[in-house]
């Protein structure tokens, strides 16, 4: 039997991380942060975690902020952001520097994040 993959989702609303991790609990391990900082601290735990996706907007510390930190640390994961915005600069020099792979548009559109992280994980 296939050993499921893990995925940290970080976003600070509470409604959001239970949504995650009940629609992609039976396709991933999930594991969940209400903030960069504790998201990081969870990268440093959990060293089988291959996909991160994260809010843009968050207290503290945005997405794109908390990808670059994460990135420093930890090579071999691929970064996803999740946001309620259209592209914005950040989001695209983001790409650009291929610091993530992509961005997913809020509501969350379950096929499109399981077709992007399962191709990722290829």
């Amino acid at each position: 039997m296939n050993e499921k993959a893990s995925v940290l989702y970080v976003d600070d609303e509470p409604v959001n991380l239970l949504l995650f991790k009940r629609i992609f609990k039976q396709e991933y391990n999930v594991f969940t942060a209400d903030s960069g900082s504790e998201g990081l601290k969870i990268l440093h735990l959990e060293k089988d975690i291959k996909v991160v996706v994260s809010d843009m907007k968050m207290p503290e510390m945005d997405g794109i902020e908390f990808i670059t930190l994460a990135n420093q640390a930890f090579t071999d994961i691929s970064f996803f952001i999740f946001t309620g915005f259209d592209c914005t600069k950040e989001i695209t020099e983001a790409l650009e520097r291929k610091l993530i792979l992509g961005y997913f548009r809020k509501p969350l559109n379950t096929l499109e994040i399981t077709n992007a992280i399962n191709e990722y994980l290829k």
